[in-house]
């Protein structure tokens, strides 16, 4: 039975305000907090919340049998708590049909898997907490910032106990092979792999409402066809694609979530079903082991990191970034930290890219800025700022080893002051109970005194 495993993603960063060189120093409040407010509202009322009501009641139509993924940032639920409270309410409604499967990724939808595994593990651990905070579950299938994956990545995956990773189909690592079957990862043999249909999931995401796409008008009967079409030993259609397809990029008036609501019904009429990655990876066997040597992603015609580490602007950015990241780590300022896990995210790399033709136009039309050029000052200034303030704490001139001996030290003190402390309040503690039995052996043999006087004279 061919089953179609849908994914979305959910991200929005906390976008930088126009950050000029005189501010460095001076100013330390980094971001837009209109555009930022304005931005995650608006797509949220556009496409989030109908898109949440939207799956609802194709779950309910459905009995339970239409299931779904979602792979949320941390930053993003950040603002969507704030901004959008009822998108958080809605997804728990979701959750509570047992039909939605949250994914495991980076707080800050980063880059640090590429460099910085420590980071890199500190931040997943943090978004699960999250996760498990807010809708009471806990993620046990990966998917990485833009699904970038490596053999690497998939050692580091598989040694924080994750079981299954979703990301690309791309062509330069399946050559002949399909992406409609579960592979396993040669560097991790018991990581599991769902890959990315590109060509049907670009179908909904981007040719949609394209009049002059060849299979114009996209219907529900017509995808199911396609899926079905496909050879009977495929048994898996993995459709990953950012949520705001539903309703931001293909918007409401083109049909999108009646598409989307048709398609369980034309679905159980072709003996098609639908599964959550986590019960893919459990009912199927992988038919391959991949070797992925270099890491991909599914951003632009090349499918690998270019769209974020392509040129020198974003690789000068990035090495300045995490050139600053042990000192963070040992710092206790949340501030700081909470700046440092904002600056991380992937958008401000990819507002940089210099690529022309479609993957140019692709990027110009995220970024908010007029040019990769003004992008990266405008981050570098604001990053020249943080790392002033991170050297305030902690001076270039002590080297990361000595200064986490320092550091070290100090925490034990610490440590051992508090426990001194515990024990003098505990000793304490003990001293006014023994006072107070002894006050109290006292009177009691006061009024036994007391007594016998008074039995006397009787």
């Amino acid at each position: 039975m061919k089953t179609i495993c849908f994914y979305f993603q959910i991200h929005q960063p906390f976008r930088l305000k126009r950050y000029r060189f005189f501010d460095i120093g001076n100013d330390h409040y980094y971001y837009d907090d209109f555009a930022n407010d304005d931005i995650i509202t608006r797509i949220a009322q556009r496409s989030y919340l109908p898109a949440n009501a939207t799956l609802l009641e194709m779950i309910k139509n459905a009995n339970g049998k239409f299931k779904v993924a979602f792979s949320i940032s941390g930053v993003a639920l950040e603002q969507l708590e704030v901004c959008v409270p009822e998108f958080i309410d809605s997804m728990k409604e979701l959750v509570k049909t047992d039909c939605v499967e949250f994914l495991s990724e980076t707080y800050a939808h980063s880059l640090a898997s590429l460099c910085d595994p420590e980071e890199f593990k500190m931040q997943v651990r943090q978004h699960d907490e999250k996760i498990e905070q807010l809708f009471g579950v806990k993620p046990k299938v990966f998917r990485n910032t833009e699904l970038i994956f490596s053999d690497d990545i998939a050692s580091m995956i598989a040694s924080m106990g994750f079981k299954g990773v979703i990301t690309e189909g791309a062509k330069h690592i399946l050559g002949w092979k399909s992406p409609n079957y579960l592979y396993s990862s040669a560097a991790a043999p018991k990581l599991k792999m769902l890959l990315k249909n590109y060509k049907m999931s670009d179908d909904i995401s981007f040719r949609f409402s394209n009049y002059e796409w060849s299979d114009y008008p996209l219907t529900a009967e017509k995808f199911i066809s396609w899926v079905k079409n496909y050879p009977e030993e495929e048994p898996i259609v993995n459709l990953f694609m950012n949520y705001e397809t539903l309703g931001e990029l293909q918007p409401r008036e083109s049909g999108i979530f009646e598409f989307m609501k048709a398609l369980p019904r034309f679905a159980e009429q072709e003996g098609v079903g639908f599964c959550t990655p986590t019960e893919a990876i459990s009912k199927l066997k992988p038919v391959d082991m991949l070797s992925v040597p270099y890491p991909m992603s599914w951003a632009d015609e090349a499918r690998d990191t270019s769209a974020w580490l392509g040129n020198t602007l974003q690789n000068e950015a990035f090495r300045k970034l995490y050139s600053v990241a042990e000192r963070v780590r040992l710092c206790d300022d949340r501030r700081l930290k909470q700046d440092w896990y904002y600056l991380q995210a992937s958008d401000h790399f990819y507002y940089m890219c210099t690529k022309y033709l479609s993957d140019g136009a692709v990027h110009s039309h995220y970024s908010p800025y007029d040019s990769p050029y003004e992008a990266f000052t405008n981050y570098m200034n604001v990053l020249s700022d943080f790392i002033v303030r991170v050297e305030a704490q902690y001076p270039e001139s002590i080297e990361n080893e000595e200064l986490n001996a320092l550091l070290t030290t100090i925490r034990n003190q610490s440590a051992e002051i508090e426990m001194l402390q515990k024990e003098l309040k505990s000793a304490r503690i003990e001293r006014h109970s023994k006072r107070a039995e002894a006050k109290k052996a006292k009177e009691a043999k006061v009024a036994e005194s007391s007594k016998k006087v008074v039995s006397k004279k009787d």
